[in-house]
C-alpha cells in the first residue's frame, strides 16, 4: 500500500469550505481510478490553517497512472472554486510497512 500525504495551509476562515469543495471535487475524481482505497482529511484543533490529506493507494504505479491532464483539470476547477486561500506546503509518499 502506498500513502499520498499532502499538507496545506488554508485561510482559517476558508478551512471548512476547503474541506467541503475537496470532498465534492477531488475525492470523487480520485475514487474513479483503479488502486484508490480511501482518503482521510485531518484538521488541527491547534492550528486552524492546517489541513492534511492522507490518500491510500494499492500501488504507487496505480496512483501515478492518473493522466496529468485530468489532474490539471480538477486542480483548475478546485482553484476556481476556492480562490487564493490555500497553499500546498508539503507532498510526501509513504509505504505501509506494518499494520496492526
Amino acid at each position: 500500500m502506498t500513502i499520498e500525504w499532502l499538507k496545506f495551509r488554508v485561510s482559517p476562515d476558508s478551512r471548512e469550505r476547503f474541506v467541503q469543495v475537496d470532498a465534492e471535487l477531488w475525492t470523487p475524481f480520485l475514487s474513479q481510478y483503479p488502486g484508490f482505497i480511501s482518503k482521510e482529511v485531518w484538521i488541527s484543533p491547534d492550528d486552524l490553517s492546517e489541513v492534511v490529506q492522507v490518500i491510500y493507494w494499492e500501488t504507487f504505479e496505480q496512483w501515478q497512472a492518473i493522466p496529468a491532464e485530468a489532474l490539471d483539470r480538477v486542480e483548475t476547477q478546485f482553484a476556481e472554486a476556492m480562490g487564493d486561500v490555500y497553499e500546498l506546503l508539503e507532498s510526501k509518499r509513504y509505504q505501509v510497512r506494518k499494520r496492526n
